[in-house]
């Protein structure tokens, strides 16, 4: 299991936690120190779409026009700290953010 998030985000922090006590055997990619290939990000944008793109992010907010109207490839690919955290990818499959339904899938 890979949970792709950054280390200041509190979201990815819980769902390490989680997982960990869990007993789950997770690896953690930091988005920054690590940056996804543009295969990686075609890969999270055909399973999730453009909903893998964090529109009330400071991150975003920032964005100038053309990048706002830009595809998510290119989102992630200029800061990939736009992208909602976590995603996290398993063999059976990927999941987006740590809301309930996700943790019932991952902690059983």
């Amino acid at each position: 299991m890979i949970l792709y998030g950054i280390p200041t985000c509190d979201t990815c922090k819980k769902a390490l936690k989680a997982l960990a006590a869990a007993g789950k055997n997770v690896s953690f990619r930091d988005l920054r120190k690590d940056p996804l290939s543009e295969a990686e990000i075609a890969r999270i944008v055909t399973e999730f779409g453009d909903r893998v793109i964090n529109k009330s992010s400071t991150t975003y907010r920032g964005f100038n026009d053309f990048l706002k109207a830009s595809e998510p490839e290119a989102q992630i690919a200029a800061q990939p700290t736009v992208m909602k955290r976590p995603v996290i990818e398993t063999e059976t499959g990927w999941y987006l953010g740590w809301d309930d339904s996700v943790q019932a899938a991952l902690l059983k």
